[in-house]
């Protein structure tokens, strides 16, 4: 069985800076992308940042520039660095693993975290 762990949110004022950290657990063998999504009350879910394979990168449009999504792939770890934060970045952040290989085979479904709380507030 494979589980994403989130850790990292926080309360943070406008302009502050907040590192999320995603660990996926179990007999892993590989994971083809990692990923952030967020979803703030009365929204839908919104991909904030992808990295695929550890260099391939792709980010929403109002987090270009103040995100940096990076991975270790060894350690089966996503990271967020989010800078210049904005009350808009306020929701709960969900890590998310495609293509998750593990000794039983290929998982089909993508594995989610539980989510953790990002509030950007003064």
């Amino acid at each position: 069985q494979v589980q994403l762990v989130e850790f990292g949110g926080d309360l943070v004022q406008p302009g502050g800076s907040l590192r999320l950290s995603c660990e996926a657990s179990g007999s892993i063998f590989s994971i083809y992308s990692m990923g952030w999504y967020r979803q703030a009350p009365g929204k839908q879910r919104e991909l904030v940042a992808v990295i695929v394979s550890g260099l391939s990168t792709n980010y929403e449009d109002s987090v270009k520039g103040r995100f940096t999504i990076s991975r270790d792939i060894g350690k089966n770890t996503v990271h967020l660095q989010m800078n210049n934060l904005r009350p808009e970045d306020t929701a709960v952040y969900y890590c998310k693993a495609g293509g998750v290989r593990t000794r039983t085979g290929l998982i089909q479904q993508a594995v989610w975290g539980q989510g953790t709380q990002v509030t950007v507030s003064s």
